[in-house]
C-alpha cells in the first residue's frame, strides 16, 4: 500500500485459523499467467481498524482523521503525511513503538481479512497457480501474515527484503523468487494484484509484469478510474473472486 509499511491494530486473541475455503466454481489456468502475487494493506487486509486506532491514539475524532487521509491520497502525498497535520514532527516508527509499550501495538488478524481473500487464493491454488504475498510490511505484520496460515505458497514483505515498493528492486525480487519456486516463469507470466496506482500497478508495469486493479480502500477506489489504470490494467476488480475466471480466459 505505500513506501512506508502500512500500520495495523492487535487484536484480542482468537480462534485458531479455519480450514482452507474452496472457491464453489473450479476454473482452468491461464494459459499466459503462471503466478499471481498479492498485495496486503486493502488488497487482502481491511486496514479500517488499524485507521480508527491510529486516530484514537492522536486523540482526534475518527471522521476527521479519515477526512484529511483522503485528502493526503487525493493530492498524491505519502499517507503518513496525515499524521502532521495532527502531531508536526510526527515519527512513524517512534509512535509503533510508544504504542507498543502502551499495550496498543499495530497487529490484524483473520477477522481483518478480506471475505474473498482466503477463497480467492485457494481458488486460485487449485487451479495450479503459484501464489505468493509480497507487500510492504512490518517484521510483526510478517510474523502475523505467516501465523494466519494463508493457502499460498510463500509469504514476503519488504521488511524481510530491505527494500520496498515502488522500487523497481522490489518487482525485481518478484520475479526472481517467482522463477526460483516456478522454473521458467518469466515477469510477463506474473499478475501483480493491488488497490494502489503508484505503488503497485505503476512499478509493475515498469518491471513488465502483468496486473489487476482491485477497487476498494481510499487508492482503489480514487485510482479506479484513472486513465492509466484503465489503458494498461490487464483485469479490473470489484472483488477478488473474478480472479480466477478472468484469468482463465486468457
Amino acid at each position: 500500500m505505500s513506501t512506508t509499511p502500512t500500520p495495523l491494530i492487535t487484536p484480542a486473541p482468537g480462534p485458531a485459523p479455519r480450514e482452507e475455503t474452496r472457491h464453489p466454481f473450479p476454473f482452468p489456468k491461464s494459459r499466459t499467467v503462471d503466478a499471481v502475487v498479492f498485495d496486503v494493506g486493502e488488497t487482502l487486509v481491511d486496514e479500517t481498524v488499524e485507521y480508527h486506532a491510529w486516530a484514537d491514539w492522536l486523540s482526534v475524532p475518527r471522521h476527521t482523521f479519515s477526512a484529511l487521509f483522503g485528502a493526503v491520497v487525493g493530492a498524491g502525498r505519502d499517507h503518513v503525511a496525515v499524521f502532521e497535520y495532527f502531531r508536526p514532527g510526527f515519527d512513524l516508527e517512534e509512535e509503533r513503538e510508544r504504542r507498543a509499550v502502551a499495550g496498543r501495538a499495530e497487529g490484524y488478524g483473520e477477522p481483518d481479512l478480506y471475505s474473498d481473500a482466503r477463497p480467492t487464493m485457494q481458488a486460485l491454488r487449485d487451479a495450479g497457480y503459484l501464489v505468493v504475498i509480497a507487500a510492504n510490511q512490518t517484521a510483526r505484520s510478517h510474523d502475523i501474515l505467516e501465523s494466519l496460515r494463508l493457502p499460498v505458497d510463500l509469504v514476503t514483505t519488504s521488511a524481510a527484503w530491505g527494500v520496498a515498493k515502488p522500487d523497481p528492486r522490489f518487482f525485481t525480487k518478484i520475479v526472481e523468487v517467482c522463477a526460483t519456486l516456478r522454473p521458467g516463469v518469466t515477469a510477463q507470466r506474473i499478475c501483480y494484484v493491488g488497490d494502489r496506482l503508484d505503488n503497485d500497478l505503476r512499478p509493475a508495469w515498469e518491471a513488465g509484469l502483468r496486473t489487476a486493479h482491485v477497487r476498494r480502500g481510499p487508492w482503489g477506489y480514487y485510482y479506479a478510474d484513472h486513465p492509466d489504470v484503465i489503458a494498461k490494467a490487464d483485469f479490473r476488480l470489484n472483488a477478488l473472486t473474478e480472479l480466477p475466471a478472468l484469468l482463465a480466459e486468457v
